[in-house]
């Protein structure tokens, strides 16, 4: 979990208000830790909240995570780091840090970070009025204090979301945990006998935790560019080159 707004609009004042019955103007009620909301009441009581606060809707209940600290801001540098080189390898991707994506009408999340397929290049998740809607192919969080909402309520929000792909790179103890969704289930995998994940939605994608958490970013890279050597990330990057060739009147990305 981390700061919020990444992809929204500047919230106003909670003093704002909407029109009530007789079109008089009512103040919006603050958020609370525990609400049980649907996704467009909390996102409309969300904008009206003082700049600053963080919060997200878990299955239609509001959590409101305390304040990163530095130990898990220098764990997600990491994350990005291996994530944006594989994207600069794979064009039709998108590696998204720490932005709100809409998961349906119980669920408005915000993952420390997350990898998509462009819609224009094949992909599920689109983008309106500057927010992520879908669920995206893999999502990245990084647990500390919130290591109990990621692998439980967090983690079965995005199993009903159709998420395909979950990493959480736990600390205290130092954990990569990668679960992907199989039959409906998001089913916790293991290494290979090397000691390297490799994704099965973004072939080439792989990893080696250990570096994960040594922050060691000469490793990541290394390991990525093992992945995108092979010939299932040549096959993909083929395969998302035709379906970009399918929406010719989209703009390609910057």
């Amino acid at each position: 979990m981390s700061d919020r707004h990444s992809m929204m609009t500047r919230p106003g004042p909670i003093a704002e208000g909407v029109a009530g019955d007789g079109g008089a103007m009512t103040s919006l009620p603050p958020l609370v830790e525990g609400q049980r909301l649907d996704q467009p009441t909390f996102h409309r009581l969300y904008e009206a909240m003082p700049r600053g606060t963080r919060a997200e809707l878990i299955n239609g209940v509001v959590f409101m995570p305390s304040p990163v600290g530095h130990e898990h801001g220098t764990a997600h540098v990491p994350v990005i780091v291996w994530l944006h080189y594989y994207v600069e390898q794979t064009p039709g991707l998108q590696v998204v840090d720490n932005a709100t994506a809409i998961l349906g009408n119980r669920s408005e999340s915000q993952p420390d970070a997350f990898l998509h397929i462009l819609p224009e290049w094949g992909g599920r998740t689109r983008v309106e009025k500057k927010m992520l809607r879908g669920a995206p192919e893999l999502v990245v969080e990084v647990a500390h204090s919130s290591r109990y909402v990621d692998l439980g309520p967090k983690l079965e929000d995005y199993q009903r979301a159709g998420v395909l792909e979950y990493v959480v790179r736990a600390l205290e103890p130092d954990q990569v945990l990668w679960f992907v969704l199989r039959d409906g289930v998001l089913v916790q995998q293991e290494p290979g006998d090397d000691g390297l994940y490799r994704s099965v939605n973004f072939p080439g994608l792989w990893l080696d935790p250990e570096a994960l958490i040594r922050g060691d970013g000469r490793r990541l890279r290394a390991v990525i560019d093992l992945g995108c050597a092979t010939p299932e990330h040549a096959a993909f990057v083929a395969r998302l080159a035709a379906a970009r060739e399918q929406n010719p009147e989209q703009p390609p990305p910057a």
